[in-house]
């Protein structure tokens, strides 16, 4: 069997890395990919937001199932050409997965089937967002950007000259691009959050272990937004009640919802969660895996991901057993000088042989390459997600810090506070 993964971060080092674990020793083939896949399947030259070049290619390869890690070409419809080809493919369509590339089409979904959500206004325009938030809202307040923005397109302003400041970069400087163009502005929803994905085949669907990551880039929280810096799971980490909750009130009608509006969801669902004192509501919703939470959940899967996969694309997800580990797990990102900014590339990496050797420790590489002297550089923002499992939080917590501390590459940075005092 020939599976090709499409991406070329930690999220898609860890999918390779778990189907490379299955029984049905499959093929691996993955585009682009990094240095780190490339350990374990065939990388191959791809733009990911060329989908017809993809098409070809898995065709080309006589692929048997693509697995699409990254948002942007699943909103650009990769799954609709594929099919259209003939192709399998685990995936939304461009349809749906909207719920991702319109912040604003989730809310308006969200609105019309009763899916708890923090309350919101639509702008269209730097003077209506300012008329928005001045007279529906107090402070903090959240502002997102519209489209697609790498995880980034979100502003939480405590004064007024941080929401207008948040307002001029979205809606005039256009920081990013046409994301922007329209912005949310949100109440400030306050609790715990959480990350609780799943997989679904538009119908049936079985729960992912829950995490939670770390969005902001400076400990403590603090700092601009990040893709995130890391994340941790453990058994427990949403009790059962508010599971239930999230299952009827949020997980069930988002599906029947989709299903209902001609766009069937059948792929891996992330729903960002609050835990408020209320009870559950939604953040967010992305179209695909969250990183670095795929690092976390996928050390803790016990079942077969090729099986998994292969009933998502054959319609049949409620049959296949999904089963996991009660350890936890805990992923620390490495990341470039500058970072989330502009950052420095080609940095050499030193320390990955010793940190790979420390028990139940496995080093995810998210932007790296190497050199003509065939060492491991550094290519992106995030470069490694360092995860590592343990008996509870705090074992796999000092499992992955003592591997993070074998790792160097000039510039480099992490937070050190990630799955402090659980």
């Amino acid at each position: 069997m020939k599976i090709l993964v499409v991406g070329s971060g930690g999220r898609e080092h860890a999918i390779v890395w778990k189907l490379n674990q299955s029984p049905a020793k499959p093929e691996l083939y993955c585009a682009p990919g990094n240095a780190g896949i490339a350990q374990l399947a065939t990388c191959v030259p791809a733009r990911v937001d060329d989908v017809k070049s993809l098409a070809d290619l898995a065709s080309s390869l006589s692929i048997d199932l693509t697995i699409v890690g990254p948002e942007v070409p699943l909103v650009a419809g990769i799954a609709d050409v594929f099919a259209a080809w003939g192709l399998r493919l685990v995936g939304p369509t461009a349809a749906a997965a909207r719920l991702e590339g319109s912040k604003i089409f989730a809310k308006e979904f969200m609105a019309r089937h009763e899916i708890p959500t923090a309350r919101f206004n639509i702008c269209d325009s730097p003077g209506a967002a300012i008329d928005a938030f001045e007279r529906n809202y107090n402070l903090p307040v959240v502002i997102k950007a519209d489209g697609l923005a790498a995880g980034k397109g979100v502003r939480i302003a405590a004064t007024q000259d941080e929401f207008e400041a948040a307002i001029n970069e979205m809606m005039v400087e256009r920081i990013f691009g046409e994301a922007g163009a329209r912005v949310l502005i949100e109440e400030c929803l306050v609790g715990q959050e959480a990350s609780l994905m799943l997989f679904t085949d538009g119908r049936g669907y079985k729960l992912i272990a829950p995490a939670r990551d770390y969005k902001r880039v400076n400990d403590g929280d603090l700092g601009p937004n990040t893709g995130g810096m890391g994340s941790y799971s453990t058994a427990g980490l949403i009790d059962p009640l508010a599971l239930a909750a999230i299952e009827h009130n949020i997980i069930q009608p988002t599906l029947a919802g989709m299903a209902a509006e001609g766009a069937p969801f059948s792929g891996v669902l992330y729903v960002g969660l609050m835990l408020t004192s209320d009870g559950p509501a939604v953040i967010e919703f992305n179209a695909r895996f969250g990183d670095p939470e795929t690092q976390s959940v996928l050390t803790r899967l016990n079942s077969d991901l090729v099986d998994i996969f292969e009933s998502i694309a054959g319609g049949n997800i409620e049959q296949i057993p999904v089963a996991w580990s009660e350890d936890s797990s805990v992923c620390v990102v490495a990341a470039s000088g500058g970072y989330p900014g502009a950052f420095e590339k080609d940095k050499q990496i030193s320390g990955l042989p010793e940190a790979n050797r420390l028990r139940d420790v496995v080093v995810f590489h998210a932007g790296t390459a190497i050199d003509t002297a065939g060492k491991f550089t550094t290519t992106g923002g995030r470069v490694l997600g360092v995860t590592a499992t343990g008996a509870n939080v705090p074992a796999a917590r000092d499992r992955a810090y003592q591997a993070v501390e074998q790792i160097k590459f000039d510039g480099m940075h992490y937070r050190s506070d990630i799955a402090a005092g659980i």
